[in-house]
């Protein structure tokens, strides 16, 4: 049985990095007649892209709820009404019938990407079934109606919703895995695209800084994954720390280019150093580094994403 922990907190950061590719997706338009145009394919890519993150962002919300039931319930038999932390129950679920209308769309649309899509249909099956449970379970503890059935109703709830929610919790880490690889490849090719039109300008520059940053937040630990491969984080926060010295470069010709996220982005680094170390004494294990410094770390790469979604907007 997991250990009930009365201070638990939905995990966000899987959101933040994900959100954070919507960001980059800023369709841009030429600022001059001369300036050459955003790539088409690339463009449809992000579009599709932004579907699917939309869709991965708003029902981590199942995921958070399913995490909060495992927290007070013995998953090998079910509830008993007893629990002493019974009254946690389960989060409310988000209405998402917009996001996949959207995603199901972006499914049969150009450019074609057979692993992603149908890896996207079968989350959104498994989701849809798993939904309901979940919705029908929140009610059921909401409302302590476990007191009038002994918990009877929700013991028949938990045989439903193990094998859903396991089925849910598989799809959406394979999507997860395309997600990365779609992502990184966007990545590259944005970056390209920006550069063959503007070169190396402050919209670049923010891009790259904001991707390595990404790539930092990929490999932070969570409560899935508490241990860090040090190694791995090291080159993540040495490319992160390589972009930084690229936008010193354009602040020599263009100070106020990249201000906006200048002072942030270099005390976010000198944070990534310092909790490096910690977990480097604690052998790459988060849950003996301390818990304050990542939730810090988390915080300011979210005040980052705004950031830069301020300086791309008013850069187009």
């Amino acid at each position: 049985m997991t250990r009930p922990c009365p201070t638990h907190r939905p995990d966000r950061r899987q959101a933040l990095r994900l959100g954070f590719a919507a960001a980059l997706a800023v369709t841009a338009t030429a600022r001059a007649q001369d300036r050459p145009t955003p790539d088409p394919a690339l463009q449809a890519a992000i579009v599709k892209s932004n579907a699917y993150t939309e869709l991965l962002n708003r029902t981590l919300r199942a995921v958070d709820s399913w995490n909060r039931y495992r927290s007070w319930v013995d998953m090998r038999r079910g509830p008993t009404g007893r629990e002493r932390y019974i009254t946690y129950g389960l989060y409310s679920l988000y209405d998402v019938r917009g996001e996949i209308e959207k995603a199901g769309q972006a499914v049969i649309q150009e450019p074609a990407m057979p692993d992603l899509d149908d890896a996207i249909r079968r989350y959104i099956q498994s989701y849809s079934a798993l939904a309901p449970l979940i919705t029908r379970a929140n009610v059921y503890y909401e409302r302590k109606d476990y007191q009038d059935d002994g918990a009877a109703f929700g013991r028949e709830l938990h045989r439903d919703m193990v094998p859903a929610a396991e089925a849910f919790l598989k799809d959406r880490a394979e999507v997860e895995q395309h997600m990365r690889a779609m992502r990184a490849d966007l990545d590259v090719r944005e970056l390209a695209d920006v550069e063959r039109r503007e070169g190396r300008s402050a919209r670049w520059n923010v891009r790259n800084v904001m991707i390595a940053a990404r790539g930092v937040m990929d490999l932070m630990p969570s409560d899935a994954r508490p241990v860090v491969d040090l190694a791995a984080f090291d080159a993540a926060i040495g490319r992160y720390a390589a972009a930084l010295r690229e936008l010193d470069k354009l602040k020599e010709t263009d100070p106020s280019g990249a201000s906006i996220i200048d002072g942030q982005a270099g005390s976010w680094l000198g944070s990534l150093r310092e909790y490096r170390q910690k977990l480097g004494r604690a052998r790459g294990d988060a849950r003996r580094a301390g818990g304050h410094e990542r939730m810090w770390i988390v915080n300011n790469y979210n005040m980052m994403v705004s950031m830069a979604q301020t300086r791309l907007r008013i850069g187009r």
